[in-house]
């Protein structure tokens, strides 16, 4: 949720700064924003690739619990990285 709120706080801090005429809180907000919406993007890809290996090594012991959770971080993996 914290890269979220910061991706939001930049957005108001851009819109701001567009508003007020004032360049540098604008650029700033913009930063924010990207910076935040970069680091969800990783987070959500880590997960990706660590529910697929998970999903993987469950398969094949036979060991559905561990595939159910890669399935499960893959999903969390999918649901952060579209914002």
């Amino acid at each position: 949720m914290g890269d979220r709120m910061d991706e939001a706080k930049g957005n108001v801090k851009q819109g701001v700064g567009k508003v007020t005429g004032n360049p540098d809180m604008e650029a700033e907000g913009k930063t924010e924003h990207d910076s935040a919406a970069a680091k969800r993007q990783v987070k959500g890809a880590a997960n990706q690739v660590k529910g697929s290996v998970k999903e993987g090594l469950g398969k094949v012991t036979g060991d559905e619990e561990t595939r159910a959770r890669g399935t499960a971080d893959k999903l969390k993996g999918d649901a952060q990285r579209t914002g």
